[in-house]
Order: C-alpha cells, then sequence, then structure tokens
C-alpha cells in the first residue's frame, strides 16, 4: 500500500437535538445532514467534501422506516454517490463500516466514503403522548445492504426469556461476579466505581445525554427513582435508547486528502482494524464470563497496526452494560486499576445509546481527542448483544 492510499478520517461531526416541540424537530436523516456538515467543517474542506464523497453509507435506524436514507442523506448534502449502503441491525456496524471502508480505500476502489447514522427516538415517544404526527420517512430507490441478516436469538431462546438485552446482560454480569469471588456487596462497589468514571466523562462532554456526575454510591443502591431493571443492574446502569444524537465520520486516502487541501492536523490514521463474533447464540456458549472474540479481535487490530497494548492512551469499549465493558477490558488484557480512560463519550448509559449509532460517536470522539493530543494512539472496541466484534485502532500521527 503506498503512503497515498492510507486511510485516514478527515472530518467527524455530532449533533444532540433536545426536547425539541416535535412538530419542529429535525427528522433523523437532516440530523445526519447536520453530522455531516459539522464533519465537513472539521475537516477543513466545507461543502466540496461531502460533494466529492463517492460512498454514503447510513447506520441501520430504528426510529423512522425510510425507503432509501442514504439518498435522501446524499441530496442532503450534496453528493452523487457511486453506492448507496445502508447497514443491517448491529451496534458494531459503524466501527465495522470503518474497517470495511478503511480497507477499499487502501485498496484503491473507493476515494470519499460519509458514514453517518442518527436517532429520534425521544422526539418519537414525545410526539406519540402529544399525538402529533410526524412527516417523516421516504426515500426513493433501494439502497445496497450491507451485513448479515441473521436473528440474534433462536425459538428456544425467546421461549426462556433470553431476547431482550436487559435479560441477557444481566447473566454475564453475574457470571462474571461468581467467576472473580466477589460477595454481592463488592460487587455492587466496584459496579459503582465503573459506572460513575463513565458518568464523569458524560459531564464533560457536550454531545452527552446526561451530563451529572454520579456517585458510585447513588448508581449502585436501589431506590425509587433508580429502580432495579434486571439484577444487578439498577435503572442508571442501563444503556438509554430514548435520546435524539446523530454523528458522522468522512474518510479518505492520504492522497485524496492532499488533494482537498485539507491539513494533516485534521488526519486520524485508521492503524487497524479487525472484526469476529463469539458463538453466534447465547445458549451456545462456552461461559459467559469471557469473549473470545474480543481478545481475537482486539490482537488481530493491535498486530496490524504494528502496536502493543501499552502503546494505547485511550479506549472506548462498549457500554451497554458494565459487564460488556468488563469482558471488553479482560479480553483485551487491561487490568482492573488501569488509569488510562475505558470511554471517550460517557458510555451508553450516560452519554446515550442511539440504537446501532452509539459507535460512530465513540469513533468520532476519539478522533477529537487524539487530535487535542490527548493521546497519539486509540482503540474502539464494540459489540452487539455480545455477538458481533469489532476493533478499530486510531492515530493521530503520521
Amino acid at each position: 500500500m503506498s503512503d497515498d492510499r492510507t486511510p485516514v478520517v478527515v472530518g467527524v461531526g455530532q449533533y444532540t437535538q433536545r426536547d425539541v416541540d416535535p412538530a419542529e424537530a429535525l427528522e433523523p436523516v437532516a440530523m445526519m445532514a447536520a453530522a455531516a456538515a459539522r464533519a465537513a467543517e472539521d475537516a477543513g474542506a466545507g461543502e466540496r467534501l461531502l460533494r466529492a464523497a463517492d460512498r454514503v453509507a447510513v447506520v441501520n435506524l430504528f426510529s423512522t422506516p425510510y425507503g432509501n436514507a442514504p439518498r435522501l442523506l446524499a441530496e442532503r448534502v450534496g453528493a452523487r454517490p457511486a453506492e448507496e449502503l445502508y447497514t443491517t441491525i448491529g451496534g458494531n456496524t459503524p466501527q465495522w463500516l470503518v474497517n470495511v471502508m478503511a480497507a477499499r480505500i487502501a485498496a484503491g476502489e473507493v476515494d470519499v466514503v460519509l458514514i453517518a447514522g442518527a436517532e429520534a427516538m425521544r422526539t418519537v415517544a414525545r410526539a406519540r403522548r402529544a399525538k402529533v404526527r410526524l412527516a417523516w420517512g421516504g426515500g426513493e430507490g433501494e439502497p445496497t445492504v450491507m451485513g448479515g441478516a441473521r436473528e440474534g436469538v433462536s425459538e428456544h431462546e425467546i421461549t426462556h426469556g433470553l431476547a431482550l438485552p436487559t435479560a441477557v446482560y444481566p447473566l454475564f454480569e453475574n457470571a462474571i461476579r461468581a467467576r472473580r469471588g466477589w460477595t454481592l456487596a463488592e460487587h455492587r462497589r466496584r459496579l459503582g466505581a465503573l459506572c460513575a468514571r463513565f458518568a464523569a466523562v458524560a459531564a464533560d462532554n457536550p454531545y452527552a445525554w446526561f451530563r451529572e456526575r454520579r456517585s458510585p454510591e447513588e448508581i449502585a443502591t436501589v431506590t425509587a427513582e433508580n429502580r432495579l431493571i434486571g439484577f444487578p443492574y439498577p435503572k442508571l446502569m442501563n444503556a438509554i435508547i430514548d435520546v435524539d444524537q446523530a454523528a458522522a465520520v468522512i474518510l479518505t486516502s492520504a492522497g485524496r486528502a492532499r488533494a482537498l487541501g485539507i491539513p494533516e492536523s485534521r488526519w486520524v490514521y485508521v492503524r487497524g482494524g479487525a472484526d469476529a463474533h463469539d458463538h453466534w447464540l447465547v445458549s451456545e456458549r462456552v461461559d459467559y464470563a469471557s469473549s473470545p472474540a474480543i481478545r481475537a479481535a482486539g490482537a488481530a487490530a493491535l498486530s496490524a497496526a504494528g502496536l502493543a497494548l501499552g502503546d494505547v492512551g485511550l479506549f472506548d469499549l462498549y457500554s451497554c452494560f458494565p459487564c460488556a465493558v468488563q469482558i471488553g477490558r479482560d479480553m483485551l488484557g487491561i487490568p482492573d486499576d488501569d488509569p488510562r480512560p475505558l470511554t471517550v463519550t460517557g458510555g451508553l448509559p450516560y452519554f446515550g445509546g442511539p440504537g446501532n449509532d452509539y459507535t460512530t460517536h465513540g469513533i468520532a470522539s476519539m478522533c477529537d481527542r487524539l487530535r487535542a493530543g490527548d493521546a497519539t494512539v486509540g482503540v474502539v472496541v464494540e459489540r452487539t448483544q455480545a455477538q458481533d466484534i469489532g476493533g478499530c485502532v486510531f492515530g493521530g500521527g503520521a
């Protein structure tokens, strides 16, 4: 691969819409367009960068049924892409898209890629309560669908209540406690401390949904306001999907970035990536306290980057529930007392969990932090219902 074909992230943008009147709220595609405009501005190239996008990829969304969301987004930003891409369901899909598109850029198959996603579940819920009809949707044609469509649960698992994340992830959490030999009190203390670190990051993040520092005791103690959702998780340990958030990432090659006049100070290198999955069905796992796929994907991504875990300064580990963070940390080999941040957003319970699109925010935030000089290397590791796993290594310098 020549230097000119090195894949780089050149622009990132995020958008958070807070309790706007449903009749005036931006729909998801409009939110994506706003995030994309910020990403183009972030790159210092403006609208011409968006017009240059020959691939527009949209992360699968829940809040609005579009016919062709990528085409609607392309029309809004002035792009005429050769491919309109739309993913299947999966929290790992934004990071997977970055891995796939970076490889295609390196191979000379793709020029400029716009990846975007959004959810407006908060506005949809408020509109339903207010009996306001949202005239959202549309998009002619059919996008190219990327990703597998295999069901995440079996009929056997559904019969026994193993379908919703709020039922599945507590099994992992209690398996971790059993493997570590922690008492219930010790386990609760550790969960509170872990989550408080995430809440503190969200408090300083202008795009986070909940910008409030919380003590470990407040997070871990069950109260009327912090009700138990699934043992041992009270409400403040659960991902929150009731948000309006959007994010966009623009990738290209180093050569194209130079031709577009994008300063190298804006480049964040995609140094390595890998994808894997554990035994697909939860009921077929060997155990619930580990993830061989995270171990394999993390090691492969770092190996591709020519780096070791000690070279990494920042992490964003998937954080829908505390067990996801702990398993990710353990499989990567990060010690419990490691001072390095495990999130750059604040995590899904505090930053917000906009459906499948959380990872786009994680990548955008990672790029912001690397450019700010908080570290030179960052790793994003994501998963979906603990099945599909992906890792990506980003670097802030050549």
